[in-house]
């Protein structure tokens, strides 16, 4: 394994970055995801059809990003640990 003070130093900081934020903090993220998913679907009852595309591409990134950020969460809690 890392045997040198550099090498243990190297080791540290690539294990900061595997699985990051998705197993250290999911229930976090599945909150912004289901946030997202809400300020969706409020814009798109709140405001009024007649205001052209602008609306459909806001209710439509709210949706998708909400939706890929919950199915993010989904895969990384499903998929067995890294090293297994």
């Amino acid at each position: 394994m890392a045997g040198t003070e550099r090498e243990q130093a190297v080791t540290r900081a690539a294990r900061l970055w595997v699985g990051g934020a998705l197993r250290r903090h999911p229930v976090l993220l599945a909150l912004v995801g289901a946030a997202c998913v809400g300020i969706g679907i409020m814009i798109a009852v709140a405001v009024p059809e007649s205001d052209g595309p602008a609306w459909v591409m806001a209710v439509a990134g709210c949706l998708a990003a909400g939706v890929m950020l919950l199915g993010r969460v989904v895969f990384a809690r499903l998929r067995p640990p890294v090293g297994q």
